[in-house]
């Protein structure tokens, strides 16, 4: 057995995980905000697919692979959010978000808004993109979260501000995997994270 811990052969590293969490992360979080939002009612149904492959498994992965690139922050919250995801995709597809009713999903979304909420404190020492994702998310949630408990419809008050805020949440995220993937390509800082 080797001594490297994270049994990647000496000399050798991975590709960064983070450019396909926050990929995986941003695409789902784009087709959802489209629906809370009011801009495309029907795009929650479209969501299910991505919400379970790519915001789900794929940054599950990603979180995986930074567990052995040693970053604790990007393996808690791709794999944390990757889970938020496939959660998701169980309640809508399941029924049972019509059984937890307002309360519950606004129990859910609260839940998420606690967990983003020490993640956002965790971001101040990272990229600004970072943070600035983070930043996007928690109003995002606390958004959410406040349209679940007084029973919004997606397109209602807080949930379809909530939705513009998932939108602005999606960009950032993409901006941030763009510059990673754009800045690894071509071996220099084509676009700045900050």
């Amino acid at each position: 057995m080797s001594s490297n811990s994270t049994n990647v052969a000496p000399g050798h590293s991975i590709a960064d995980p983070g450019v396909l969490g926050l990929a995986g992360f941003a695409l789902t979080t784009f087709v959802l905000s489209l629906h809370n939002s009011g801009i495309v009612p029907s795009a929650v149904f479209a969501v299910l697919g991505l919400a379970l492959f790519y915001g789900g498994i794929a940054q599950l992965l990603a979180g995986m692979w930074e567990f052995v690139k040693g970053n604790t922050f990007g393996a808690l919250a791709f794999t944390s959010y990757g889970a938020f995801w496939m959660s998701f995709w169980y309640l809508v597809s399941s029924g049972a978000v019509k059984e937890a009713g307002s309360a519950g999903v606004g129990a859910f979304l609260l839940a998420w808004t606690i967990f983003t909420a020490y993640m956002t404190l965790a971001a101040f020492k990272g990229s600004r993109v970072v943070l600035l994702v983070f930043v996007a998310l928690l109003i995002t949630f606390v958004l959410l979260t406040l349209g679940a408990f007084n029973g919004d419809a997606a397109g209602a008050g807080m949930t379809q501000i909530g939705g513009y805020f998932g939108l602005l949440t999606a960009a950032l995220a993409w901006y941030g995997s763009a510059a990673g993937v754009v800045n690894s390509t071509w071996k220099r800082n084509v676009l700045p994270l900050g």
